[in-house]
């Protein structure tokens, strides 16, 4: 196996992009919380870049990628980077550095455990998430990862998720639903306090460089600096600009059009192009963007109705999103696109709709459940929540001894 230099180039730079797509998370959320926590908030994605960015050389990338014991968990031998070099690998994106492969999926589990954060904000211990980020990167997105992409069972199933609907978006959604139910709402949320954002300018900063990174996310997940990279990066513009505009016009029906709106709808049609961009035609970005903007849009209004206060509605643009993301692969794929694939729903083949089914029902139950018990386990012990007064003075000081 030989490395292609140019494949090498664009997987090295799509693994930045994806990599300052945290920041970029780090500021929307800052921005969408109340000003006293907006450190805090920013904090727990940051957090992820180093805690994730040390575990996953350590034995994430061995437990997701390493040799497959039974289709559920990779094993040790990529433990410590171990066998890991400057040679491609025998099995993954052999036409560039193992080492290369190894870093830009590590940033796909990094950004994972950040995305989760959202439903969290404003009232979790810093203590606490940081122990629950151990935990749950260990036993939930480790298998996860290795069932999906690393030759586990969903894999040999034949369920399609080229750059992350069900590892990354229906995982982080899944967990952050758990946690929120768990924590309970913010002080004030069921009497209708103000819990508009801080800093909308913020909003969109990070918006948009989620945006700008998401082409690493996705047209980087071709792996080579190939055609079928340029078919997921069109795909995924196309999807964000649609889904953008259609959120638009639907906050413009029932209030207004919002800046923090719009930008809501790019991440949405984001997500839900993620598992599909590699193996449909571009064009379908249309469709599915308009899909995912009125499936999340109803959604966010429908949980906005209920007590829980799942902050930032991570579930509902992540885990309701990646779902219809995941859908629509099993619906619009075209093995024209890509040969690893197989035709959808439209080209004469169901039984990728049901595949791709069975898939997002085994991460809805195995993603929620386990947060569940992780997240019991961590509030009997040194506890989930900040004391009421810490969550009145807010985390940026009581947490970080920090403030704006």
């Amino acid at each position: 196996m030989q490395i292609n230099n140019g494949d090498n180039a664009w997987l090295l730079i799509s693994s930045a992009l994806v990599m300052l797509m945290t920041p970029g998370l780090a500021l929307f959320y800052g921005g969408m919380v109340r000003r006293k926590n907006m450190l805090s908030t920013i904090m727990m994605s940051f957090m992820a870049l180093g805690l994730i960015g040390v575990l996953w050389v350590l034995y994430g990338y061995s437990l997701s990628f390493g040799k497959d014991f039974g289709g559920v968990i990779g094993g040790l031998n990529f433990i410590g980077l171990k066998n890991v070099g400057q040679e491609p690998s025998t099995i993954y994106a052999t036409t560039v550095p193992h080492l290369t492969f190894m870093i830009f999926q590590g940033m796909f589990a990094i950004i994972t455990v950040a995305l989760i954060t959202g439903a969290v904000v404003e009232r979790m211990k810093f203590s606490a998430i940081l122990v629950f980020s151990i935990i749950w990167f260990t036993i939930v997105y480790c298998p996860i990862a290795h069932w999906v992409w690393g030759g586990g069972w969903l894999t040999n199933l034949g369920a399609l998720d080229f750059a992350g609907g069900n590892v990354v978006h229906i995982n982080a959604g899944m967990s952050a639903l758990a946690l929120a139910i768990l924590l309970g709402p913010r002080k004030g949320y069921k009497n209708g306090a103000n819990m508009g954002p801080a800093n909308v300018p913020f909003i969109i900063i990070g918006a948009s460089l989620l945006w700008f990174g998401w082409f690493g996310f996705n047209a980087g997940s071709a792996l080579t600096s190939s055609g079928l990279a340029s078919n997921a990066f069109v795909a995924t513009n196309i999807s964000a600009a649609t889904a953008a505009l259609c959120w638009m016009l639907l906050n413009w029906f029932y209030y207004r059009p919002t800046v923090s709106g719009i930008a809501t709808g790019a991440v949405a049609g984001l997500v839900a192009i993620t598992p599909a961009a590699g193996f449909i035609k571009p064009i379908m970005g249309i469709p599915i963007g308009i899909g995912a903007s009125i499936i999340c849009f109803y959604i966010m209004r429908l949980r906005n109705k209920t007590r829980i206060d799942e902050s930032l509605d991570v579930w509902a643009i992540h885990g309701i999103g990646g779902t219809w993301g995941a859908l629509a692969t099993g619906i619009f794929a075209n093995i024209s696109v890509n040969s690893a694939g197989v035709n959808g729903l439209i080209n004469g083949n169901p039984i990728l709709v049901g595949k791709q089914l069975l898939s997002i029902i085994v991460i809805w139950i195995y993603s929620f459940g386990m947060t569940w018990i992780i997240g019991k386990l961590i509030d009997i012990t040194i506890g989930l929540r900040v004391s009421e007064t810490e969550e009145i003075i807010g985390l940026d000081i009581s947490q970080h001894g920090e403030s704006i």
